[in-house]
């Protein structure tokens, strides 16, 4: 009796096409604060794993037959032999026209209290590697609405800049001002790293109004895990370039690049790595390019990512290794200047040191030929300040010197701009060809 049961029960068990699946779980050996060491699993790197009953931790990386792991995020109140299980890879990010208005987490979870995000499509958080020959030259101006971007530092459709300054030198307030203006179909913000007091500022200053209906934003605070730091500036630039393939122009900000690199140096120490220049790690400069590259135009679609990065310059030093690490590899930079800022001078952009390497290639000659004009007046009167300003200079000594200080007056009026104004592209051009277009 006891065989035909068995035999029926499995019999009809077979029939329902039930196949029996190993559940894979570990064991927590090891947590220090930081890094969780787990057995008895294999798992590839970028997996989420559940510990216990409340805690999410990512793979990332593996040392003497053991699984290294990072919290990521919340409390982590662990005992002993927790279980560990994996809940899925972390490859896809959601992506599309169903984000539009939202903010979300590293994690992709949205924080704005308008319930979940229904009929999103799905992107490699990673990204898709391109051909280099599939990417489009830049050729299109972008307005921002400043006017020394708009007519000394001119953006193209496609571009990759960087914004570098100091700590509270104006990189956000300057942000701000491109974003309300900028001329783009759709709008991706990634707050990586910064205070949570910006994240609510953000929304309401600069991406307020119709603003938002175009934009998504992706805030991971600093007092976020670093696993998910990295996360929220790849999916930030994952959502980008899913609406780059849909053939739209994208702007996608992130603020800031440095703090992407602070949370690869956490990572990368804790996995052992050994520190080089200011204590970053190899992995840690390694990963900017991964990140940068994956912008610009798509020769395919048409579509574009013109990406604007803010890059603290830690004690104001322009030779940081992340500042010198993003300004090999993007297209142009825009170099904010403490002094310019103590004297009023807002944005505080140095005009000398900034560059864009596309605008040759966008802006027609005159304007070229007018930029170059105010740029000579600007270095001659810089070289010579200290002498103007003692008053050991002597007018009609040198003629070049005597252009520099008439004009000086006209070049600050030409850099500085309100927070709350906007001046068009055409607008910009006309006033710099009117003054310096003779020289």
């Amino acid at each position: 009796m006891l065989t035909r049961f068995a035999e029926d029960y499995l019999g009809d068990l077979g029939a329902s096409g039930f196949t029996p699946r190993a559940r894979v779980s570990g064991r927590l050996s090891s947590y220090d604060g930081l890094l969780m060491e787990a057995v008895g699993l294999s798992l590839p790197v970028g997996t989420v794993c559940a510990i216990g009953d409340t805690v999410e931790a990512e793979v990332i990386g593996f040392r003497n037959g053991k699984t290294l792991l990072m919290n990521l995020g919340g409390p982590a109140a662990l005992l002993p032999n927790a279980p560990v299980r994996p809940l899925g890879p972390p490859g896809e990010a959601e992506v599309g026209a169903a984000l539009l208005g939202r903010v979300v987490n590293g994690a992709g979870k949205p924080i704005d209290g308008l319930g979940p995000i229904r009929g999103a499509g799905t992107w490699p958080i990673a990204g898709k590697l391109q051909s280099p020959l599939d990417r489009g030259r830049v050729l299109e101006p972008m307005d921002v609405g400043v006017r020394a971007i708009n007519g000394l530092l001119t953006i193209g459709q496609g571009q990759r800049v960087g914004i570098m300054a100091g700590s509270g030198v104006g990189k956000s307030v300057l942000l701000g001002m491109i974003v309300r203006a900028a001329k783009a179909d759709v709008v991706v913000v990634g707050l990586i790293g910064e205070r949570s007091r910006e994240v609510a500022d953000f929304l309401e200053t600069k991406i307020s109004g119709p603003a938002r209906a175009r934009s998504v934003v992706v805030a991971v605070p600093a007092n976020h895990s670093p696993v998910l730091r990295i996360r929220g500036a790849l999916r930030a630039t994952a959502i980008a370039e899913a609406f780059r393939a849909e053939g739209k122009r994208v702007l996608l900000i992130m603020d800031s690049l440095t703090r992407v690199a602070h949370a690869g140096r956490e990572i990368g120490l804790a996995l052992g790595e050994p520190a080089s220049a200011r204590g970053y790690p190899p992995s840690a400069i390694a990963m900017l390019p991964n990140i940068i590259e994956r912008a610009g135009t798509c020769a395919i679609t048409g579509g574009s990512i013109t990406a604007i990065y803010t890059v603290l310059a830690d004690g104001d030093d322009g030779n940081d290794p992340v500042v010198d690490s993003a300004r090999s590899i993007l297209d142009g930079h825009i170099v904010l200047n403490r002094a310019l800022a103590e004297r009023g001078v807002y944005p505080a952009i140095d005009i000398g040191p900034s560059v864009s390497r596309v605008m040759t290639d966008i802006a027609a000659r005159p304007h070229v030929h007018a930029a170059r004009v105010l740029r000579r007046h600007l270095s001659t009167y810089e070289e010579n300040r200290d002498l103007v300003l003692m008053g050991a200079y002597r007018a009609g000594a040198d003629p070049a010197i005597d252009a520099a200080i008439a004009y000086h007056p006209a070049v600050m009026d030409y850099v500085r701009q309100d927070a709350d104004q906007v001046v068009p592209l055409d607008e910009a051009i006309t006033e710099l060809t009117a003054v310096f277009g003779d020289g």
